[in-house]
């Protein structure tokens, strides 16, 4: 089985070869956490590209990673891990959305897609092994 850190790895190595996008990138990294083949996913995610049908909304790899969540877990508890997410991959990359993450400042982009799907796979690992507790400690620290 894979590591995190090779899956996250796998992923941008996908995004890199031009022939997947930051949902499929992310999604077929984390295959082996579905019950789908890669073939499967790519076709589930491959209108998520460009922030939704390349209307810069929120970020494919983003989207790949609540995907594989649900699929995860079955719906128990998706939304909230959805969410922690959503929230850690914000931090990282300083946005949630496509048109904000590729916004360029100083010659370069905010967070370039090869980074987004390394940190949604990367997250993705995070939450579905530490569960709440790691958050609610954070948010806890935040009070």
């Amino acid at each position: 089985m894979m590591t995190i850190e090779e899956r996250a790895a796998k992923a941008v190595e996908m995004k890199t070869s031009g022939m997947y996008n930051c949902a499929q990138s992310v999604a077929v990294a984390l295959a082996d956490e579905t019950e789908l083949s890669e073939q499967q996913l790519c076709q589930l995610t491959a209108g998520f590209c460009a922030g939704m049908g390349n209307m810069e909304a929120t970020c494919g790899a983003l989207i790949g990673a609540g995907m594989i969540t649900g699929m995860k877990t079955g719906g128990k508890g998706t939304l909230a891990k959805t969410r922690q997410i959503q929230e850690e991959f914000g931090r990282r990359c300083g946005a949630i959305k496509c048109r904000d993450l590729k916004t360029v400042t100083d010659g370069k982009p905010l967070c370039p897609c090869e980074e987004c799907v390394r940190n949604a796979v990367m997250v993705y690992g995070e939450v579905m092994a530490l569960g709440l507790q790691l958050f609610d400690q954070e948010k806890m620290k935040e009070k």
